[in-house]
């Protein structure tokens, strides 16, 4: 059995169609099932068991016995949201509640950590020294949930006998529909193609940045349930990985791509980056994937170019689910 946080929202229910296509059936949905907009991302899905978040420790405790790997994949994903005690409660306390449980009861985990820890790069993009995690500055109260709890992480001396943080960085694809504002470039840049025929972009308000010169490391959501999928058989080498693709491309090469699947002649316009926003906007963002390449995973990272490609063609355009 293979338990599965947040399994309803983007990533999750991604993995879940990974793990079905594996055969693994017997998997275990958690999530807030009332937000009915997520739903539609788990049609289709064989799965043994729906329990709502508030209820799984408890349920953990009857079943320990029958799971054999947990993806805690769950958060509040909202980079805006300024609630700490929202942030805390979700993002922060029920990871260690989660940690704690697979001490417990010696589960292997996988968790979801984020690039946002990074905060602006001034220390790099590197995975390789925890030592560096305290000093990181977050932009936002996002990433210092994120942050917060990778050190507790590290910190700890009962660990689960096999466990790993993923840093994703920036992670599109298909199911990520519900996710409005939060949604990826390339999920905003599709529909205001198909709406208006042209797409408008950030400008830069940083001098070392042209307009659309912003740089990101963007990852297919194939790519990052292929690296859970990995570890869930590797149950070696415990510990803080980042998850892009280790090359960073900018918003235009995303823009210009977008049109391309869509056989369409770009038309891009630029607007300031709004307020709330501009004084925590990472410029610069690209994964150093030497630690995870090093315990033994090799296989190729999607091309944004063929990614978009699929994301639009197969998914976008016909309006389906992954």
């Amino acid at each position: 059995m293979i338990v599965v946080t947040g399994a309803a929202g983007f990533i999750a229910s991604c993995l879940v169609t990974r793990l079905n296509a594996a055969n693994f059936n017997d998997v275990v949905v958690v999530d807030n099932f009332s937000v009915e907009r997520k739903l539609a991302n788990l049609q289709g899905k064989r799965l043994r068991e729906y329990v709502d978040r508030g209820e799984f420790f408890d349920w953990l405790d009857v079943n320990h016995e029958q799971v054999e790997f947990i993806f805690h994949l769950g958060a509040r994903t909202d980079t805006t949201e300024q609630d700490h005690a929202v942030l805390d409660l979700l993002n922060l306390d029920y990871s260690k509640q989660m940690w704690q449980a697979c001490v417990r009861y010696q589960l292997p985990l996988v968790y979801a950590s984020s690039a946002a820890t990074y905060g602006s790069g001034t220390l790099g993009y590197s995975d390789q020294d925890d030592a560096l995690l305290p000093l990181y500055r977050p932009l936002n109260p996002y990433g210092d949930s994120k942050n917060d709890f990778d050190n507790w992480a590290v910190q700890q001396t009962e660990k689960p006998f096999f466990w790993a943080g993923l840093k994703f960085f920036n992670v599109y694809g298909p199911n990520e529909y519900h996710k409005g504002r939060m949604a990826s470039v390339i999920l905003h840049a599709f529909e205001q193609i198909r709406q208006s025929g042209s797409m408008v972009l950030f400008k830069s308000h940083n001098p070392d940045y042209t307009d659309g010169g912003q740089m990101r490391d963007f990852v297919y959501v194939k790519d990052v349930v292929e690296v859970c999928y990995f570890l869930m058989h590797h149950r070696q080498h415990s510990g803080i990985y980042n998850l892009g693709t280790g090359e960073a491309r900018t918003f235009l090469d995303l823009a210009l791509n977008t049109f391309a699947a869509l056989d369409l002649t770009a038309d891009i316009h630029f607007r300031d980056t709004p307020e709330d926003i501009r004084d925590k906007y990472q410029y610069f963002t690209e994964a150093d994937m030497r630690k995870l390449r090093s315990i033994g995973y090799d296989q190729p990272f999607t091309r944004l170019e063929d990614g978009i490609r699929d994301y639009v063609r197969n998914y976008l355009m016909p309006g389906a689910y992954y």
